[in-house]
């Protein structure tokens, strides 16, 4: 898989249909499964893995000869030192100076060949992580909106940046530790055979009462790693809820309690990251602890075997340089071993979020020709839909819209105006019944397609950091310089672009406050007529403009709507008074349908609706 080309999107492309993951509220459990999972993201890495062994086994083993080499040093000349004192010889300087350059030698290919090793090792380790943020990135575009209808945004962005980041540094850490520092413990252990087994027995016996001690402190401490992962989602969330509603926070003077609210989620990282890092740094004094018992009797037996001839001073000085190394990579494993409890969390809720159930793709079966075709006559057929289980919000709803059709929905707050056509656009998929665009039913057509009819323009507007122009040719990329200043005029943008000193290279910032409310809107709708859509969705598109503006915009928009089948999710009624079709709903059921003209005739829902809105 090539993660650095983009795959645009494909009429008839089909998806990786359904997968089950975790459930909410599930907490990460196992630290061997979420250790296996990563080990298939590093096994495309085969080969360079296996570079970091062997270059991991060359510099360790270079290292670990030294303390041996060095020990003939010194038995070189504390030899040489007696020789002088009984008159029969001196220091052989130069044979010294040969295991020096010698020692020196060796220490240069150990360091050049652990600094491979480590580049190595980080391009693994942050390769991993970009493929991981890249899927990550295309799971969001398969996850059903309902997925982000219960999860906060702010667990979701965690998941992507510091579970991610958490990840790749303590890969690029414990890779490198664990190969140098198992390679490090087996050869010192047999270096030090070399010089006296007894005094290894005694080296060694330590190592399986820290690894026993660690792992007692992994087995408490893994729960604890996990809930901090989630505790900074949370802490997250808070921050990016409040700091992007900073002005509704002021305005309703809700400082205080958008304090106590972060205060709750900081104090629950607070307490679950003092014990997980309270339990991380036990492991390194357990080992020293250990280490040291060892390293005092490893002394006693030493100079007792040194006293009886069997050892010399170089083998004791080796000896317990080996002691001193023996102890740094064991105490760099309980490193490691409390750096994979917090990589095991990090991977868990990772995986946990690329294996939520997505949206069940399917490819195109209309024919090119007829897709080509398609007018825009929307049947409803006994639509049937709830966001949870057990509760129905449109119920029975039937519904025949010819093409080219203006249609409003109208309705109490609830009434379940906005959920039908976030069901004819496949947001959300129907409980029963059918949905169909000139007798194709809507699962014919992959998700692309679909949506690639509709144009919109909501009442909550949204644009992204980049220029007017971008933002303008968000929904059709290869349109002309002279199709986007026609739509411009049309949407009466224009006015106000021609104001700006870079006109339509003008840079939106990330929450478009350098422009007016107003203006957001204007843009919305240019960025409809420049997609000339089959099928248009209006939800109250001239709210936030002035009235002066609002008349213009609205001759703009019956030219839009001309020959297109239009859906008007209306709430100010008198902008929906010339629709073809009024679909009065409430409770999800329809009421009442027909023109204006009929409904305030029928003196019915609608009359009630439209009257309450002008009385006095």
């Amino acid at each position: 898989m090539d993660n650095n080309k983009r795959q645009e999107p494909r009429r008839g492309g089909g998806g990786p249909g359904m997968h089950h993951g975790l459930g909410q509220g599930e907490k990460a459990k196992n630290l061997k499964v979420a250790l296996r999972k990563i080990g298939a993201y590093l096994k495309p890495y085969s080969f360079k893995l296996t570079v970091v062994l062997v270059f991991g086994i060359i510099a360790t083993v270079f290292s670990i000869v030294g303390p041996k080499i060095l020990a003939g040093a010194t038995d070189e000349m504390v030899n040489g030192i007696i020789a002088k004192i009984q008159g029969t010889g001196g220091i052989d300087f130069t044979k010294i100076g040969q295991i020096v350059l010698m020692l020196a030698g060796l220490y240069l290919i150990s360091m050049l060949f652990s600094f491979i090793q480590a580049w190595v090792v980080t391009d693994v380790a942050q390769k991993v992580s970009y493929n991981l943020r890249n899927e990550i990135n295309e799971k969001v575009s398969r996850l059903p909106l309902k997925y982000f209808d219960t999860h906060p945004l702010g667990d979701t962005l965690s998941r992507v940046t510091n579970d991610v980041d958490t990840l790749a540094q303590s890969l690029n850490q414990a890779l490198t530790q664990i190969v140098n520092s198992t390679i490090t413990v087996i050869g010192v252990v047999v270096m030090m055979f070399t010089i006296s087994y007894q005094m290894t027995l005694i080296a060694i016996i330590v190592i399986p009462v820290s690894f026993i001690l660690i792992a007692i402190v992994m087995k408490f401490s893994q729960k604890y790693f996990t809930a901090q992962q989630k505790s900074l989602g949370g802490v997250n969330g808070q921050i990016e809820e409040i700091y992007g509603n900073h002005l509704i926070v002021k305005a309703y003077n809700g400082e205080q309690k958008a304090v106590s609210a972060f205060n709750k989620y900081n104090d629950e990282l607070y307490d679950s990251a003092w014990i997980s890092q309270f339990f991380s740094g036990l492991m390194r004094p357990i080992t020293v602890f250990v280490g040291n018992v060892g390293y005092v009797a490893v002394t006693l037996v030493g100079g007792y075997l040194a006293h009886g001839g069997t050892i010399t001073i170089g083998d004791i000085q080796a000896f317990i340089q080996y002691v001193n190394q023996i102890n740094q990579p064991i105490g760099q494993i309980a490193q490691t071993m409390s750096l994979l409890q917090s990589t095991g969390a990090a991977a868990e809720r990772i995986f946990e979020f690329l294996e939520e159930s997505e949206m069940v793709e399917s490819h195109t079966t209309v024919a090119p020709e007829a897709y080509d075709a398609i007018q825009g006559h929307v049947q409803f057929d006994h639509v049937h839909f709830g966001y949870n289980e057990g509760t129905t919000i449109i119920n029975d709803f039937t519904m025949d819209i010819q093409a080219g059709q203006t249609v409003a929905i109208v309705g109490p707050t609830g009434a379940g105006k906005t959920t039908i056509v976030k069901l004819l656009m496949r947001f959300y998929e129907l409980n029963g019944g059918a949905i169909k665009i000139d007798g194709h039913d809507i699962k014919d057509l992959s998700y692309h397609d679909l949506r690639d009819l509709f144009g919109m323009v909501l009442q909550d507007t949204w644009l992204f950091n980049g220029t007017i122009k971008d933002n303008l040719k968000y929904g059709r990329l290869d349109a002309s310089e002279q199709e986007i200043e026609q739509a411009a005029k049309l949407a009466y943008v224009d006015h106000f672009v021609n104001t700006l000193e870079a006109g339509m290279d003008t840079q939106i910032n990330e929450d478009s406050s350098n422009i007016s409310q107003g203006q957001k809107q204007l843009l919305t709708i240019a960025r409809a007529f420049l997609k000339d859509p089959k099928i248009l969705i209006l939800d109250e598109a001239t709210s936030s403009v002035d009235t002066r503006t609002e008349v213009l915009i609205q001759k703009g928009m019956e030219r839009l709507m001309e020959g297109r089948t239009s859906f008007i999710i209306a709430h100010r009624l008198s902008t929906i008074r010339n629709a073809s079709k009024i679909i009065v709903l409430n409770q999800g059921d329809v009421v009442e349908v027909g023109s204006h003209e009929q409904l305030m005739a029928n003196n019915g829902f609608y009359a009630n609706l439209y009257n309450s809105q002008f009385s006095s």
